[in-house]
């Protein structure tokens, strides 16, 4: 034991110094008043996976992570769509899914948006409709906007709730693809 403190005490700390704070705090304040504009209130979103691969809730888990940060913005995730002001729907929608998706889309209170993510969500990707599947999210509810990708990465995520936000446009807007060198 003495001989890890010693050697701890004479190599000293081996990590990179804190980057400096971001002043992003002009945006952000601009992106809050936006959120409050459209909704009146803070955005909360509501996940749900009507029968994806998971895939896409890996790449929505990396949004609270430090780097993109969501919720230092003001935007969270809630259990209950009755809290939500947002459905972020990934993956197919299964026939098993379609009613509680029917039901949680009745659940959130106007005005919500919906976001279908993924190639999955967007078109029905691999699955299509078939004996399993209805397909595409807009094919159970309406659809704001559609984030492609199979997984689409944080920042095309984060693009796609933010379009949302920003100009809720004609139902099924679909963003750029993101470049995959990103």
């Amino acid at each position: 034991m003495l001989t890890i403190l010693r050697q701890i005490a004479v190599t000293g700390i081996k990590t990179e110094r804190t980057p400096p704070a971001a002043h992003d705090e002009h945006a952000v304040t601009r992106l809050q008043s936006e959120i409050l504009r459209t909704l009146g209130r803070a955005l909360t979103i509501r996940q749900v996976d009507a029968g994806s691969c998971n895939g896409c809730e890996l790449e929505i888990h990396a949004l609270a992570n430090p780097y993109y940060n969501i919720e230092g913005i003001g935007i969270r995730f809630v259990a209950s769509p009755r809290h939500a002001d947002l459905l972020l729907v990934t993956g197919p929608v299964s026939k098993h899914m379609a009613i509680a998706l029917k039901r949680t889309y009745d659940a959130t209170p106007d005005p919500k948006l919906v976001v279908a993510v993924g190639d999955c969500g967007c078109t029905g990707g691999i699955f299509g409709e078939s004996y399993a599947t209805l397909g595409r999210v807009a094919n159970v509810i309406p659809v704001d906007v559609a984030i492609p990708g199979c997984p689409p990465t944080p920042t095309a995520l984060l693009q796609g709730i933010l379009a949302a936000i920003t100009a809720p446009a004609p139902r099924d807007q679909e963003i750029d693809r993101e470049s995959p060198a990103d």
